[in-house]
C-alpha cells in the first residue's frame, strides 16, 4: 500500500488481530521467576556420627587436693542437685536435659535447646 488509506482500510488494520500486539485491557504475561533450583537431598548427612556427652558438673580444684583424694573422698561440683545438666555434641554445648530411666538404661529428657546451630557444633 503506497497510498493513502481509506477508512475502511485503517479500520481492518486496526481491528486486525494479527499484530502480534496484545488486547488493550488483557493480562500481561506474567514475569518469569528465576528458575528453582533443585532441592538437594540432605538425608546422608544423617548418617554421620557424632559424640553425643552429658556434663554432670565440674569444679577447679588444685593439685595437691587430688593428690589427697581417695576412696572415700567427695569432691563438691559447681551445680546444683535438680539443675539441668549439659548436653553436648562433639564437646559444643547442644542442650540442657534431666536423666531418665528407660527400659533399665540411662536417657535424657530434652528440657532446652541451647539455640546453636549445626555450624556452631563443628570444630
Amino acid at each position: 500500500m503506497n497510498g493513502p488509506l481509506s477508512d475502511n482500510e485503517f479500520d481492518s488494520l486496526i481491528n486486525d488481530s494479527d499484530l502480534g500486539l496484545p488486547a488493550i485491557g488483557s493480562e500481561q504475561p506474567a514475569v518469569e521467576s528465576p528458575p528453582q533450583l533443585p532441592q538437594q537431598d540432605l538425608s546422608f548427612f544423617g548418617k554421620i556420627p557424632v559424640n553425643v556427652t552429658l556434663e554432670v558438673a565440674s569444679t577447679e580444684i588444685s593439685l595437691k587436693e587430688l593428690m589427697d583424694v581417695d576412696a572415700s573422698s567427695v569432691i563438691v561440683l559447681d551445680k546444683l542437685a535438680g539443675e539441668p545438666l549439659d548436653v553436648k555434641v562433639n564437646g559444643a554445648l547442644f542442650a540442657k536435659a534431666e536423666v531418665v530411666v528407660m527400659n533399665g538404661n540411662y536417657g535424657l529428657r530434652i528440657v532446652e535447646l541451647s539455640g546453636a546451630s549445626l555450624n556452631d557444633l563443628t570444630a
